[in-house]
């Protein structure tokens, strides 16, 4: 009786307390750092001259908005897609196609928000069909789904001449002007650019922390066991793509308005690869990272051509992306986060070894 009574007791002693579940505190996502860069992009206009504003600030932003689109299918979702330049130039089309341009026999001449909201739609329709296609197989099946699309789309625009004007394309394609603003003039695009590419940046970070994101990351590194958990992998990845194709046809239309025209080229094989290189250059796991493939690129666009000649620029690109993929296989940004956690530890490994040292005497 006493023997049971102290098992009791000792089993009564053995069982903690349940402990209250905490209140999960919220965490800023927003640091110094993002203030500082969100200043320095707000004041570069103001201290760069119309050409480096135009020519490098917008067509960077517009670019990385496009490979961006890569990003979140690549580096979040495993899928590596070469049409998102091809949903970006249908957009593009679509802008020619029903807006105002040099081809008035062709252009439709309709309302600009009518043009914009068609062009975005038909594009993310056209992206979310490329998907559908595209999910059922993996790895290099994938990549050349997407590439025989985007050169159909090629040679489709090049040879038709009713609907997308052959080679030519559409001349003086403009955004148009509100408020009394000449949206072509370098600073007003500057800032019509970045207000989107923050926009589609902020949208991508919102959507990789929302339950959406963060079953596409675990189908991306696991789906027999995302789907043997109840999720449906076919449809979350179309759902992506359909996201991607959304943010690449955004990119499609402020891209017709800085080039101020559209033709198969826009689309074509070379860009295609371009957009992956820009996307990887800048590192597949981090949605800033396209930005800043893109502002590498652009540099050595406008200004390696000088020194290497036009003809020997993609073998230039081609060294620079060897490199990177060799030394650092995330990018630019993998080269930063390496070296800012290795200054971190330096840092933290210098007061604790001089704690150490106290200890000890």
């Amino acid at each position: 009786m006493n023997a049971g009574a102290g098992r009791l007791a000792m089993g009564k002693v053995a069982v903690a307390p349940r402990q209250e579940a905490r209140p999960r505190t919220f965490q800023n996502p927003v640091r110094l750092r993002h203030a500082a860069v969100l200043v320095a992009l707000l004041v570069f206009p103001w201290m760069a001259s119309p050409f480096v504003t135009f020519q490098i600030g917008a067509q960077s932003l517009a670019l990385g908005l496009i490979a961006l689109s890569l990003t979140f299918l690549g580096g979040y979702g495993g899928m590596i897609s070469l049409a998102q330049m091809t949903v970006a130039g249908i957009a593009g089309y679509m802008v020619g196609i029903f807006g105002t341009s040099g081809t008035a026999e062709i252009s439709l001449g309709w309302p600009w928000w009518v043009v914009v909201t068609l062009a975005l739609a038909i594009a993310t329709l056209a992206g979310t069909l490329i998907g559908w296609l595209s999910v059922r197989t993996e790895g290099i099946y994938t990549i050349m789904i997407t590439l025989a699309v985007g050169v159909a789309f090629y040679y489709l625009c090049l040879q038709n001449y009713s609907v997308f004007n052959g080679f030519q394309g559409f001349q003086q394609v403009h955004p148009p002007k509100l408020f009394g603003v000449n949206w072509r003039d370098p600073l007003p695009f500057y800032y019509l650019v970045l207000f989107w590419s923050l926009a589609g940046y902020g949208f991508v970070k919102y959507l990789l922390r929302a339950p959406f994101g963060v079953a596409l990351q675990g189908i991306r590194d696991n789906p027999r066991r995302m789907n043997a958990l109840g999720f449906h992998v076919t449809a979350h990845r179309v759902a992506a793509y359909a996201v991607a194709a959304f943010i690449a046809a955004v990119g499609g239309v402020l891209l017709v308005w800085y080039n101020g025209l559209i033709t198969p080229n826009s689309a074509g094989t070379s860009w295609l690869i371009n957009i992956l290189i820009i996307a990887v250059l800048g590192g597949m796991r981090h949605p800033i990272g396209p930005f800043v493939g893109a502002i590498v690129f652009v540099l050595l666009q406008n200004f390696a051509v000088d020194l290497v000649g036009r003809e020997r620029f993609n073998l230039l690109i081609g060294g620079v992306f060897l490199v990177i993929v060799l030394f650092s296989p995330d990018g630019l940004l993998g080269w930063w986060v390496r070296g800012r956690r290795s200054l971190q530890a330096q840092f933290n490994r210098g007061p604790r070894a001089a704690l150490t040292q106290r200890r000890r005497q």
